[in-house]
């Protein structure tokens, strides 16, 4: 096992249409508003930037962003990441009641090199990490919706 290989997958219910869903989701500019663990994002052209992350574990994180789809009919944004994490990302957004489930999918190596001395005993805080992240990501995106 690469312990500094990473998989996630997380699901937000969101209380607005996909279309309002994707739109806020494709803003990456936007996210340090409405997500508090995305500290900066810096965009370099159209379709890529570089972004600077911390959670509740006390280090940045910093990556370029390249776009590698978009997709407003299908409800998909995906980048490539490089820097600290090496991989990909993607948000797949769908249609959930009166609302929007947006899925995200991310899998990535580990580059930084503290975090891969601490790859075996860290494993459980960066992924409760991540977790951590994405539920106030969630909570910070429904909280922006709703106010639109």
């Amino acid at each position: 096992m690469d312990w500094n290989h990473y998989r996630f997958r997380s699901l937000w219910s969101l209380p607005a249409p996909v279309p309002a869903v994707y739109r806020a989701l494709e803003r990456i500019e936007d996210y340090p508003r409405w997500w508090p663990q995305v500290r900066e994002v810096a965009r370099l052209d159209d379709t890529s930037g570089i972004v600077r992350i911390r959670s509740l574990v006390p280090y940045d994180l910093t990556c370029t962003l390249r776009e590698r789809a978009r997709d407003p009919a299908a409800g998909i944004l995906e980048v490539s990441l490089s820097g600290d994490i090496d991989g990909w990302a993607r948000w797949t957004i769908t249609a959930r009641g009166t609302g929007a489930l947006a899925r995200y999918d991310q899998e990535v190596d580990v580059r930084k090199p503290l975090l891969r001395r601490l790859a075996l005993p860290g494993r459980p805080v960066f992924r409760a990490n991540h977790t951590l992240m994405m539920r106030a990501g969630r909570r910070g995106l429904g909280t922006r919706l709703e106010a639109v």
